[in-house]
């Protein structure tokens, strides 16, 4: 005997909110945060509205970006308690029109970059969105628990785009904040799905803790952290950071270690507290390491130049 089941839809019209909520605006609010950085920090200085046009195309484009992983993800999403609230599993708006909307405003936002700001930035900007969507949506994710870790170059390279859209040139200077942010990725990823991993393993994703176990997820997250601590102070090591940021990368880098110890300590498996509070830790982290370099341009604190990368 086969039983068919079927989930009631609410029949409403898309509002607003609905689209809103595609462009994912809280990782949108962190990626414009990192790209304002990078525009900051950059040597030279931007106009007002060249500066506002970039960070726009930024948020646009990672909007889109977000948009589009909704919809490519729509079967997966539906299925997992975080994110079938999302309005594609709702069904207030369809996959098909997540999907215009998502092209076009990546369309958008590369085209008013390069006419606004300059052509390395929006070339920056196409590959981020491409890479986010080709790379990590539609191949990585569903293939490899290593998903995030190559994936999260797509939400590291910001910093390095609004240094483009300055400087109009090529520099390595600010991949040292990409390779923080790129390396924060996996420990803050892998600690929301250590409490998550239900979710992923019955939507069939391959996140680290649902492939190689909790106890491996665990190491790999103090792992990265061992490394992501001390590349933190690279900023304040090459001229970039002052001592506000140094003291901000000791400080909060620590409170990470130590939740990380944390994390490989946990004995509590099913509700995961100390994986829960890092995640938040992780978030703080990285807000201000970036805040701090932002500040410091804003009140005028000199970088520390202790290095001669500059």
């Amino acid at each position: 005997m086969v039983s068919v089941y079927t989930i009631a839809v609410p029949e409403r019209a898309a509002s607003v909110g609905d689209y809103f909520a595609l462009l994912k605006p809280r990782v949108m609010s962190l990626v414009v945060f990192t790209g304002l950085a990078g525009i900051v920090v950059a040597p030279g200085h931007a106009h007002p509205m060249v500066a506002f046009a970039a960070l726009l195309c930024i948020a646009l484009g990672a909007g889109a970006s977000g948009a589009l992983n909704m919809a490519y993800d729509s079967d997966i999403d539906g299925l997992m308690t975080r994110t079938a609230t999302r309005p594609i599993p709702l069904g207030r708006i369809s996959r098909e029109e997540a999907l215009t909307f998502g092209w076009w405003i990546a369309a958008a936002s590369v085209a008013m970059m390069t006419l606004f700001v300059n052509e390395l930035a929006a070339a920056l900007l196409a590959f981020t969105i491409l890479f986010y969507v080709g790379v990590y949506t539609l191949w990585l994710k569903r293939r490899t628990p290593q998903n995030i870790v190559i994936g999260g170059l797509a939400g590291a390279l910001p910093p390095a785009i609004g240094w483009a859209a300055v400087t109009g040139s090529f520099s390595l200077i600010p991949f040292v904040l990409v390779a923080i942010t790129f390396v924060w990725t996996p420990p803050h990823f892998w600690a929301l799905a250590l409490y998550r991993s239900e979710d992923y393993a019955r939507a069939g994703v391959p996140m680290m803790p649902v492939v190689n176990g909790k106890a491996s997820t665990r190491k790999q997250i103090l792992g990265y952290t061992l490394f992501l601590v001390p590349l933190g102070l690279m900023p304040a090591l090459i001229g970039l950071g002052g001592a506000l940021y140094a003291a901000s990368a000791v400080g909060f880098g620590s409170w990470m270690l130590v939740q990380s110890i944390a994390v490989l300590r946990e004995r509590d498996t099913t509700r995961e507290p100390a994986a829960r509070k890092l995640f938040g830790v992780s978030i703080l982290y990285l807000f201000a390491l970036f805040a701090a370099l932002i500040l410091e341009r804003l009140i005028g604190i000199a970088p520390l130049h202790l290095g001669s990368w500059m």
